[in-house]
């Protein structure tokens, strides 16, 4: 299968071998992956921040970079919620309706798209060691991700999966809400965190590399033995024998 892929720029920015194992597991399901390196954000910063209208001028760019009859994958729950959901706030009734719903019905963040799409959930991946998985606010109520990233986790060799205490429950990040609400978002953090090292977890895994940010960024001040990691990094680690 043909997939255009979405690096959003927290990704871009921040992460980018997360961008690079993205396109090392979608090669090994099977997909020929096509990146336009014009593609820059889908505007919802200025979303969430109240800036309707730069929003709208940076989601027409994501409309113009990207086809219309393409299947786009993106290794982010949050930017694939924003696109499949508030992007019927800024272009229903314009110009671009009709291309606007078709990207949005063709969408997908990277496990959902592995398991219900191309029903593929094993890929040679080992890494040793106990892990938690937090269920990103986006993936859990805007993409309504909850067994994919979990079924694709139960195939990583040496890998043991336990239950998080209050596993859907933010972390905190919640894009300006963490600068708005310092104190509010730490304390949901350290909760969060609390709660995996508890469970006895050396990783905390999501879909979502913001809230990885914000959760690592309270390990790292606290030097707290746990670490956070991306599950297309979990998926593309240790292919010994694949």
């Amino acid at each position: 299968m043909n997939v255009e892929l979405f690096i959003p720029c927290f990704i871009d920015q921040l992460y980018p071998e997360t961008a690079f194992n993205t396109v090392k597991v979608l090669e090994k399901a099977g997909c020929k992956v096509n990146y336009n390196p014009e593609q820059t954000c889908c505007g919802q910063p200025a979303f969430n921040a109240g800036f309707w209208d730069d929003a709208k001028v940076i989601g027409s760019k994501f409309l113009n970079d990207f086809r219309e009859d393409s299947v786009i994958v993106s290794p982010s729950a949050s930017c694939t919620g924003m696109v499949r959901n508030y992007y019927n706030d800024l272009f229903t009734n314009t110009t671009s309706h009709n291309k606007c719903r078709n990207i949005q019905s063709n969408i997908y963040e990277l496990s959902d798209f592995l398991v219900n799409i191309l029903q593929v959930d094993y890929f040679g991946a080992e890494l040793e060691g106990r892990a938690v998985y937090h269920d990103s606010c986006a993936g859990l109520r805007e993409c309504k991700i909850k067994a994919e990233p979990r079924q694709l986790l139960s195939k990583v060799l040496g890998l043991e999966l336990v239950d998080l205490k209050d596993s859907e429950t933010c972390c905190g990040f919640g894009g300006t809400f963490a600068v708005k609400f310092d104190a509010i978002s730490a304390a949901m953090a350290q909760q969060k965190v609390d709660n995996a090292i508890e469970a006895g977890a050396d990783y905390i895994i999501s879909t979502d590399a913001s809230c990885l940010l914000q959760l690592q960024g309270y390990i790292d001040k606290n030097e707290l033995p746990i670490k956070t990691i991306h599950i297309a990094d979990v998926l593309a680690h240790g292919w010994g024998n694949v």
